[in-house]
């Protein structure tokens, strides 16, 4: 599994709380266990006491997130390292039984469970991935979405740093809002233009008699 894959957990983190929209799908066992993905090994070390814990780094993480969006990448970096610090990673390296090019494991490095409980496990791994992305692509690469009320995190990816959005859907609301906010502005315009036309036609029609 590639290092990047493992900043997706962080993205599916804090992208469990909408808080513009007072939404928030983080409230059960079940809901954190469907985090981890394919990872079924640790979902089921997941307990109630989690819930909150997880709750508790998916703020922290979006601190992370709000301060580079914001251009403070000296902060972003800060708050990551602090995390970084609390939930260290367990590297190790893995072949599972995929055939490389040599015929023998393709051997790469897998960021293993942490032993004490599953959102420290989960916290290390979104932690170590999202410091990956950043380091290997920048702060700026991380971003909140641009099309209100949504403020959901991703990772931009594009080649010319140009990801406003986190989704084809967001993207979609933001140009049509734009686009009526500009006809609106046109219309206002031109009544203001049609307007103006009739008080010099009527102001020089008194200006002759």
């Amino acid at each position: 599994m590639e290092l990047a894959h493992y900043s997706d957990y962080a993205v599916r983190l804090v992208n469990t709380e909408e808080p513009a929209r007072n939404k928030d799908s983080l409230t059960s066992v079940d809901a954190v266990r469907a985090l981890f993905g394919a990872s079924v090994q640790m979902a089921r070390r997941v307990t109630d006491g989690d819930v909150t814990r997880f709750r508790n780094v998916r703020g922290r993480l979006r601190t992370v997130f709000e301060a580079a969006d914001g251009g403070d990448h000296v902060l972003a970096v800060d708050l990551l390292n602090s995390l970084l610090m609390e939930f260290p990673v367990s590297p190790q390296v893995s072949g599972h039984e995929t055939i490389g090019e040599h015929g023998g494991p393709n051997w790469h490095i897998h960021l293993a469970d942490h032993p004490s409980n599953a959102s420290a496990g989960y916290a290390a791994i979104a932690c170590f991935g999202l410091a990956f992305h950043l380091t290997e692509h920048g702060p700026d690469r991380l971003g909140l979405c641009q099309a209100p009320p949504c403020r959901n995190a991703y990772l931009d990816t594009s080649t010319n740093r140009s990801r406003r959005y986190c989704s084809d859907r967001c993207a979609t609301r933001a140009n049509v809002a734009a686009y009526r906010a500009r006809k609106r502005l046109e219309a206002e315009e031109s009544a203001h233009s049609g307007r103006s036309a009739e008080e010099a036609q009527e102001s020089h029609a008194l200006s002759e008699r």
